[in-house]
């Protein structure tokens, strides 16, 4: 199976040697991330999909839906589902066709904090109940792979639910009649919070902590903690991997610093977002749109 190269001896001593002295090898303090982008697409007829840059990180994330039949259990709600593509286009690590451990945790982390904390309202999904919902579906790629991933696709699927809009619906009797983004507005989603992962990593059994880790930073270290929040400060999960232990205080200091870091997150998505509606409607596009639905 294909795998990134392990750094040098030399590079791991190199790396080690200049966090012990407080220093990042591209110069950045210890909480800082790389230069984020978020990005939508022009076109006026296109949406959910949203492209996201993390220094050379690069996730996009594409949102679409169908119309399907419930699960039994659950007549009154939607379903929603996220796969996660990690190819050799993002890394010479990723093999097509077989799921590594990478792929593995960041689909488990991303279930975590979005479907089962119920941040997309399902229940809203629903058109007739026990017959018909909407299947509302992510799909994550990752086109280059620099470190963590994990933060740069949890953003790129809050970005993109944010962004979808279904189409609407009309139900007389038993008769369901979906209609064109042309035939009317379509509908956002109802999303009931925006949550966004944080990752730490550790070295020097939990004294350094490390926000927006390079794929070499990655590489070098004893662990990571991922905490999932939203921007009022409740948390989704606390996931911890690797053997080297944590003190509680050092939980605490990075719950607190996550939170700063989910507000800038929430802050970057609803500007975005406002600057796409403002470029949508230069257009025209919804005045025309809003316009047929009057008549």
């Amino acid at each position: 199976m294909p795998r990134e190269p392990d750094p040098s001896t030399n590079e791991r001593a190199f790396l080690l040697s200049a966090l012990s002295e407080k220093t990042r090898l591209d110069g950045r303090p210890f909480d800082a991330y790389r230069p984020i982008s978020l990005s939508f697409p022009q076109n006026p007829d296109q949406y959910g999909v949203a492209d996201v840059r993390m220094g050379k990180t690069r996730v996009l994330c594409n949102i679409s839906s169908e119309v399907v039949t419930p699960y039994a259990d659950r007549k009154f709600d939607g379903v929603f589902t996220i796969s996660c593509e990690l190819s050799p286009m993002g890394s010479a690590a990723f093999e097509v066709g077989r799921q590594d451990q990478t792929e593995l945790l960041l689909s488990r982390l991303l279930e975590k904090t979005i479907r089962r904390s119920g941040a997309l309202d399902t229940e809203s999904l629903c058109i007739v109940a026990g017959q018909k919902c909407f299947h509302v579906r992510a799909d994550l790629h990752v086109l280059d792979h620099d470190g963590n991933l994990v933060d740069a696709s949890c953003l790129a699927l809050v970005a993109a639910l944010m962004h979808y809009r279904r189409p609407d619906v009309e139900v007389k009797g038993e008769e369901v009649t979906v209609f064109d983004t042309r035939e009317r507005d379509p509908v956002k989603l109802s999303m009931q919070h925006q949550p966004f992962c944080v990752t730490f990593s550790y070295y020097a059994s939990g004294e350094i902590l490390l926000q927006d880790a390079t794929l070499l930073e990655e590489q070098c270290r004893e662990g990571e903690v991922v905490i999932s929040m939203n921007r009022f400060g409740e948390i989704c999960q606390i996931a911890k991997y690797g053997g080297a232990a944590v003190e509680g205080l050092s939980m605490l200091t990075c719950t607190n610093a996550a939170l700063e870091r989910v507000k800038v997150f929430d802050r970057l998505v609803k500007e975005e977002l406002a600057k796409d509606d403002k470029l949508r409607d230069q257009g025209g596009v919804m005045k025309e749109l809003r316009a047929e639905n009057e008549r």
